[in-house]
């Protein structure tokens, strides 16, 4: 019965922590702390959840050989969905031209964007953990997918006697996860109210100056993942996958309205495995390679809105980047997304660095500031959308019966 009334009661915190925001700005500090604990609790299931399922469906997999399929077809979903965003931002601040005319009052000072920039070399070999302990703790993502997917391989690779315990006992964890999992759901209500309430009382008094000035901007975003998320992505769940997208995305809304409301693809990880699992079919074996996988390098809605957000601070400052310069920017956004979630301010940081690769004033960073956060729960929905069609798709072309 929960899961049925579920996204309703997500809708219902929504509305209400808007106009709660709006209205009992001064009382928002007594609910905030629900959205605090509703974060701590996602996150601390976040590395349990990620290593037992990664070694849990590694070893479903087997052999060597369906591994490297399933991570090959992985890594093509993920770049081929992460091409079409790009091309779709890029064509859409082409055609509008938001920041044509900007008012440049908004630009703000941003301190802080050179820490954790690092080159692509640097983003690969870090991808390699020195410290598996350390990873674990720090909860570095890439590191602990690398590891588990070794840790996972190498245990099928060992006698009978010593893989069978192994294999059960990251099963069992897993199971119990998943029991946590499904516990700490049913308290999504209560942690959106907090969280957007907070976020609503922080904007009340700028909302409409922000809107006002910034409005194209937004829009040239918002309509650009709209096209993204109802058209691309539910063509190749259709074309792909064979499956239906809108029964998929019904099946999704949990996980998808819990995204919007935290701006975090990882802290929702164990919500979309959970849906994706019960309500759409996926395997195990699917879900716990590809999600996991996908919430740290497939980043459709955070690349398509890095190159709108760099044509709009050139757009601003009146320079013109030419087809090639537009080209660097389309290659530079699609490899800086690749372990961009464990960075600090990382869509920032992002932005900086497509902004030396072209030759653009990093202070234009602070002309998009004061939207960030807002657009932030747009382009997460959206990544987390990506995700789940990967795994449906990906699960249907190893065969898999799907409810969807």
């Amino acid at each position: 019965m929960l899961k049925i009334k579920l996204h309703w009661q997500i809708l219902i915190a929504l509305i209400l922590s808007i106009f709660f925001g709006v209205v009992f700005t001064d009382y928002v500090k007594y609910v905030s702390w629900m959205g605090d604990v509703f974060l701590r609790a996602l996150r601390m299931i976040i590395v349990p959840l990620i290593f037992s399922s990664i070694v849990s469906g590694v070893t479903g997999l087997g052999s060597a050989e369906n591994l490297g399929r399933m991570s090959l077809k992985t890594m093509l979903y993920y770049m081929m969905t992460s091409i079409f965003a790009i091309v779709t931002g890029l064509v859409l601040v082409n055609l509008i031209k938001p920041g044509v005319g900007a008012d440049l009052g908004l630009s703000a000072v941003v301190e802080g964007l050179d820490v954790g920039r690092d080159s692509f070399g640097q983003t690969l070999l870090k991808i390699i953990p020195t410290n598996i302990i350390e990873s674990l703790a720090n909860t570095d993502l890439p590191a602990i997918i690398f590891f588990a997917i070794f840790f996972g391989f190498f245990t099928t690779r060992v006698a009978p006697v010593y893989r069978d315990p192994i294999v059960n006992f990251f099963n069992s964890v897993f199971e119990i996860m998943m029991k946590i999992t499904m516990f700490v759901i049913k308290f999504t209500p209560l942690g959106i109210f907090g969280i957007v309430s907070a976020l609503v009382a922080e904007h009340a008094d700028n909302l409409l100056n922000i809107f006002g000035r910034m409005g194209i901007y937004m829009l040239t975003v918002i309509g650009a993942l709209f096209i993204h998320a109802f058209i691309t992505l539910p063509l190749l769940v259709r074309v792909l996958g064979r499956s239906n997208p809108v029964k998929h995305a019904r099946g999704m809304s949990v996980p998808l309205l819990t995204a919007f409301s935290t701006s975090s693809s990882s802290a929702t990880l164990p919500l979309t495995m959970e849906a994706l699992e019960f309500n759409s079919g996926v395997s195990n074996k699917t879900t716990s390679f590809v999600l996991p996988l996908g919430a740290t390098i497939n980043m459709d809605g955070t690349a398509l809105y890095q190159c709108i957000a760099v044509l709009f601070i050139a757009q601003a400052y009146g320079i013109e980047l030419s087809i090639l310069q537009q080209l660097i920017v389309m290659v530079t956004a699609l490899l800086a997304s690749i372990g961009a979630a464990g960075i600090p301010m990382a869509g920032l940081v992002i932005i900086t660095v497509i902004l030396s690769a072209v030759g653009l004033p990093l202070e234009g960073v602070g002309l998009i500031l004061a939207v960030d956060r807002i657009l932030d729960m747009f382009r997460t929905t959206v990544n987390v959308w990506s995700d789940s069609c990967g795994a449906v798709i990906i699960a249907r072309s190893e065969g898999e019966e799907l409810k969807v």
